[in-house]
Formats: C-alpha cells, structure tokens, sequence
C-alpha cells in the first residue's frame, strides 16, 4: 500500500448527501463540455473482453488483469484495465471521420494498483478517442487538444462553484507544457513522481510530454504500454490540489501509434510477439484511423473540483481495514 496521506484538521466541505449530489453536477456537465469541445459521441463500451483480443490495455505490461473461464463460450474472458485499444476498433467499425469521435464511461478493475488517497482497484473515467489525419500528428495538434480539455474543466468548475460557493478551489486555464526530459534536466536530483509535484506547485495546471521511452538518466518518466500512445506524442495531464498538497494527474492521453512508431516501440519493449494479434496487423497494414485520444479520471476530477482528501470519497470501492480506520480517525468519510 502506498502511503496514506490525512491532511492536518481535514473537515470535508461538503456533506455526504451534498456530495453525491455535487458528484452528479460534476459528471453531468463535464461530460456535456467535453463531448461539445471535442465533437465526441457517446457510445457503449465493454466491461469484458476476450482474453485472446489483444484488445485489453496492458498498463505498463506488468499488471495481472482479472480473468475468468464462461460458461457457454470458450476460451477466457478479462475486465478491462482500459479501453484504449477498443476504442480505435471501435471508430473503425462506427465508421467515424476525421475530427469526429467517441466517448464512454468506462469502468474497470486493475488489482494490482496500490491503494492511496489517489488510487482505487476500481477505475471509473471518459474514455475518449478521435479520428485525425497523418498531418495532425503533432505535438502542437496535442497540444490545441490539451488547451480544449483543460477549458473543459475550467468550465465545468465554474458550475460546480455556481451551485457550492462553499468550495474554494481555483482553476488555472492556462496548462504549462513541458517535455519529460526537460523535467529530469531541471530538477535532476528528484524522482519522477518529486519532479511532477515541484513543477505543478509552481504553475498549478502542467501537461508532461513523451513518456515512455528511456530519460538520459536510462530510465523513463513512467511506464507506458509500447502498443497505443507514440511516446514521442503523448504525456500526463496533472493539476494541483491544495487539499493533498501535491499534483493530480488527471488524464493520460497521447497520440496513437502508427505503423512505424509500433514497430519501435515493440522492438525497444521486447514485445514484438504481439505482432500476431489482430489489432497489431491492422494498425500495421493501415485499416486503424490514426487517433489521438485518452482517459479522463472521473473520481480524481470530483476530488479536486469538491476538495476531497481522498478517492474513496467520491467512489465506493473495496479498502482495507487499515486504511478505513486511518481515514475514520482523520475525517475522511468514505463512501
């Protein structure tokens, strides 16, 4: 378990009635926001995929996903860690055109997340995806896409303090970008994860570029799958949260590979057997639209926006004994 953090004389603004209802203020206007700022439809997304797909996200490729034998179908079944293979087959097969995309509610299981104040092996988020050109592969078309997500934001929080003028969490429109090696130059001596908390305490709202592939110092930022985001053109979106004191990472999203850029990443991870999946060949031979595309934390960005010191708060999800007498004794009301 990562450790637990019950910030001095927490009292949670809101109530736990008033909570929930802000929880449903909070989703219902940013998924409105999003959707009209990306030109992004609803659609229906799995829970569960073959075990034999490819299609399940392996995280850092490290992660045991849930899995399970069916009774009438053969073969195994897995919870999704997330959808961010599912989606691009998806606007493949919706026939969706450039500029156009798709968004969902995911919901899923990752057991082997540590869990903390930030994290939960229950994950709730917008799944997002968009069909793009090959001219748009750049960075400052990433970049245009993070400005929209972040105004997405700052809008829905502009409701949320309409109705709780109680709430005090100030919003910066304005994202500070910066590659990841650029953050080891600066701040050397740090580790990642002190690195992304001293640049988002100085300018509040901050979006990490090219995670993934090797820093000079030999290891990367953070670990990224070698199969959907080109690590050239992707990074984290985090936000600052006076309650933690400490950054929020919100959204992780990027550029998707294309045909040269998987055929790299695959030959830097050792994963070039993956070549045998379905998904793999048609990304290679061109059937895939090139996407960008990502996942928006929906608990994490409750958290922020109602100034919660903990996850737990804004989702009801399994904890250990430990933990819910921690949280009990520093006011944290899970839920």
């Amino acid at each position: 378990m990562r450790k637990l953090v019950i910030p001095e004389n927490y009292r949670p603004v809101l109530d736990i009635c008033e909570t929930q209802r802000a929880i449903k203020t909070v989703k219902d206007t940013f998924e409105r926001v999003l959707s009209n700022a990306l030109n992004l439809e609803r659609v229906t997304a799995p829970v569960i995929v073959r075990a034999d797909s490819g299609i399940n996200d392996d995280l850092n490729g490290v992660e045991r996903k849930v899995h399970f034998t069916m009774k009438e179908i053969n073969g195994e079944a897995e919870v999704v860690q997330s959808l961010a293979k599912w989606k691009r087959m998806a606007l493949m097969r919706y026939g969706f055109k450039k500029g156009s995309g798709l968004y969902t509610d995911m919901s899923a299981l990752r057991r082997d997340d540590d869990a903390d104040n930030l994290h939960s092996i229950y994950v709730d988020q917008w799944d997002w995806e968009k069909v793009i050109t090959r001219d748009e592969r750049t960075l400052d078309f990433l970049k245009q896409t993070v400005i929209s997500i972040v105004r997405a934001v700052c809008a829905t929080h502009l409701t949320v303090k309409a109705s709780y003028p109680e709430l005090k969490f100030v919003t910066c429109e304005t994202p500070f970008f910066i590659t990841s090696q650029e953050l080891e130059d600066m701040y050397p001596q740090l580790s990642a994860h002190e690195r992304e908390n001293e640049i988002t305490r100085q300018k509040k709202t901050v979006f990490i570029m090219q995670i993934g592939d090797k820093l000079k110092s030999g290891v990367p930022h953070d670990g990224r799958a070698p199969d959907y985001d080109d690590w050239s053109l992707n990074g984290d979106l985090l936000m600052w949260s006076d309650v933690l004191n400490r950054a929020i990472e919100l959204s992780s999203m990027g550029i998707r590979v294309d045909e040269r850029s998987l055929a790299e990443q695959l030959r830097k991870s050792g994963c070039e057997d993956r070549m045998k999946y379905e998904y793999h060949k048609m990304i290679a031979n061109g059937t895939l639209p090139l996407t960008i595309g990502g996942g928006i934390g929906q608990s994490r960005l409750c958290m922020l926006m109602l100034e919660k010191a903990h996850i737990g708060e804004v989702q009801s999800s399994v904890w250990s004994e430990d933990m819910q007498r921690q949280c009990c004794g520093g006011g944290i009301v899970l839920l």
